[in-house]
């Protein structure tokens, strides 16, 4: 057994830590968000609701966290659609391949995120490699206009960015599946399909919710991937944040969208984790 000093010495650390740099930014972004403004851009320490007020006001900032979430919900869609045939497939039927694959699918989380969303801007513009290649083939007349600062060129390179997130737990869920249950499951004559439908897919659900909370939650709090790509339709509620804390120096209507966002988030996290609770394999 460990002394009490020694487990105070290694918890301590931690603790201190989590609670510098967590605990204590919160407390400060929760002070914030119930500040105001004056007219000579300074904030005024009087504690009211107006920033809340108006953020439920404001149309402009429930249209935006609506379209944010309709982009986050996209992605999370689309990184499923991608990392769990690739998850059962690596699982279940890659054999002795199954760690290279493994690693070519985290290889891209090696790859700067910049990298990667400028690598989507090249390819997406008007003189990028996917217009220039549809010309050539004589597809399209024209460059395609939508293909870049749009909607649409934040929801797929979001979803590249973020598939390998939904991937990893949807593999892990997967991985700790019993084959002894595959195997009785076709032993007692039910096909491919069935086995999958009925024993596959219940036991990875786990993973298939963690994974999608991963997407989502990721893609609502990007900022960059829009501000590189997605043009003022795809402006997302993390730009208005970082605009308010930045050129228009409204920290406190920051702070209370951030804080508005954190329980959104945290919300999200809560159902997410009882969901994975109530369907995990014992």
């Amino acid at each position: 057994m460990f002394s009490r000093a020694y487990r105070a010495a290694i918890t301590m650390p931690p603790l201190l830590w989590v609670t510098a740099f967590l605990l204590v930014p919160y407390a400060l972004l929760f002070c914030f968000s119930f500040w105001s403004v004056s007219d000579t851009q300074t904030i005024i320490h009087s504690w009211n609701l107006e920033n809340y007020f108006e953020l439920f006001q404001v149309n402009v900032y429930w249209q935006t966290l609506f379209r944010s979430m309709w982009i986050a919900a996209r992605v999370t869609f689309f990184s499923l659609l991608l990392g769990y045939p690739l998850a059962y497939y690596v699982s279940f039927h890659a054999g002795k391949r199954k760690d290279l694959f493994y690693q070519l699918v985290i290889i891209p989380l090696w790859v700067s995120y910049l990298v990667r969303a400028y690598a989507w801007k090249t390819i997406l513009g008007s003189d990028g490699v996917l217009n220039t290649l549809l010309q050539y083939v004589h597809i399209t007349q024209h460059p395609l206009d939508f293909l870049l600062y749009s909607p649409f060129a934040v929801v797929l390179t979001l979803t590249h960015i973020y598939t390998p997130f939904a991937f990893l737990p949807i593999y892990a869920s997967l991985e700790h599946i019993p084959r002894n249950l595959v195997e009785a499951s076709h032993d007692l004559g039910a096909s491919p399909l069935q086995t999958f439908w009925r024993v596959i897919l219940p036991l990875s659900v786990p993973g298939v919710l963690a994974g999608s909370t991963f997407a989502f939650v990721l893609s609502l709090g990007d900022f960059l991937a829009p501000l590189l790509l997605g043009g003022p339709s795809g402006i997302m509620i993390s730009n208005i944040v970082v605009s308010l804390f930045g050129a228009a120096y409204n920290w406190p209507l920051g702070a209370a969208i951030s804080f508005c966002m954190m329980v959104l988030v945290v919300g999200l996290l809560f159902v997410s984790e009882n969901l994975e609770k109530k369907w995990s394999f014992r």
